[in-house]
């Protein structure tokens, strides 16, 4: 068996190999299952019985064990999967076949479809748990079947299956020990998604009429029509005003943030301010050093005005000798007397007194 696996991916690895150096495409891991044949299973080899104990200790290459599952497969879904997964899987060597059953048996026996068998069995194709696909499948097990297609076991679910008027059709398959049982994922079925479409009929129908689907094509009456048209207008404006809402939320947000981020900074700045003024210009600052330095510096270099009467502000220093006079006249002259001299000027008015000292000199020269 270890050989026959490592020969096995010998044979893929040679294959990529030959692909990647032809230059094609890579592709995909596996081709769609094929149908059976109308005849049933055609080999020279014999097909010899196989008990479970044998076959899960694995065949031969040549003879794989022949596993079939059977079912609606409506509405293909992840529970059909895995339920032909662990079908798949049971036994070392499998080869899978899986019998759909058509549309006549099933809406006799189990009720209406949402695909129809050709739809059914082409999804069947496209599953890489799946070898081979049997069309029109039957709704009871015979044995005339088993033997055409050569079937070594049937895989389902233990749960007894009530149909046709059997309590379970499988009981005779399990008598044979030719059942493998599975699981059923929980939670998921083709029942249940049914139940989802016609608990929310009218949200399906408007989303459909969005999609561009008449309600001809939907079976809406012209009522009902206008009615779903008028609810994904309503669901439209709602729309409309709860993104309105959302982005003026933001924005009053954003400029809240803004001002509180504005406010922290000017407070900030205006300390920042205040303690350089204070530093400037308080009674301990640097200005207030600056005018007693200054106010120091100029006392000391401006000297104190002389008192009043002092000899460098008598008229005498200050008054103007006439242009016609000599020096022999200026000399000759008597000195003038004390009632013709004007009194010192004070320094606030020096034009007045330097008028009436123009004014004696010249009295003295008439005289």
């Amino acid at each position: 068996m270890a050989g026959r696996r490592r020969g096995r991916g010998s044979n893929v690895q040679q294959q990529q190999a030959s692909q990647s150096q032809r230059g094609g495409p890579r592709r995909a891991l596996r081709e769609p299952a094929a149908f059976a044949k109308s005849t049933g299973y055609e080999s020279e080899i014999p097909h010899e019985k196989l008990t479970i104990a044998k076959a899960r200790r694995g065949t031969p290459a040549h003879r794989p064990v022949r596993v079939y599952a059977d079912g609606i497969f409506d509405l293909f879904h992840s529970g059909h999967a895995r339920a032909l997964m662990q079908a798949k899987n049971v036994f070392p060597n499998t080869y899978l076949i899986v019998g759909v059953c058509s549309d006549e048996l099933t809406h006799k026996f189990k009720g209406y479809t949402v695909m129809t068998e050709d739809e059914r069995y082409d999804a069947l194709t496209h599953c890489r748990y799946v070898d081979e696909v049997v069309r029109d499948a039957p709704w009871t097990l015979t044995t005339e079947f088993l033997k055409k297609h050569k079937i070594d076991f049937v895989a389902h679910d233990d749960i007894p299956y009530t149909s046709a008027g059997s309590e379970d059709v499988y009981k005779h398959i399990k008598e044979a020990g030719m059942f493998v049982a599975t699981q059923r994922t929980e939670g998921i079925s083709t029942s249940d998604l049914i139940t989802r479409i016609v608990r929310d009929y009218d949200i399906y129908v408007r989303r459909n009429l969005q999609r561009g689907y008449t309600a001809r094509e939907l079976n809406v009456g012209f009522i009902n029509e206008k009615k779903y048209r008028l609810q994904n207008q309503v669901d439209k404006m709602k729309e409309t005003v709860r993104t309105v809402e959302e982005k003026s939320k933001h924005f009053v947000y954003r400029v809240e943030e803004k001002s509180q981020d504005l406010i922290h900074k000017w407070e900030e700045k205006s300390r920042e301010f205040i303690g350089n003024f204070l530093e400037l210009f308080g009674p301990d600052g640097a200005w207030h050093a600056i005018q007693e330095r200054s106010g120091r510096m100029l006392q000391a270099l401006s000297p104190y005005s002389s008192p009043r009467g002092s000899p460098s502000s008598s008229p005498t220093r200050r008054r103007s000798v006439s242009p016609d006079s000599s020096p022999a006249s200026a000399s000759a002259s008597p000195s003038p007397s004390p009632s013709s001299l004007s009194p010192p000027s004070s320094p606030s008015s020096p034009k007045k007194g330097t008028r009436s000292s123009l004014k004696s000199s010249s009295t003295y020269s008439s005289q």
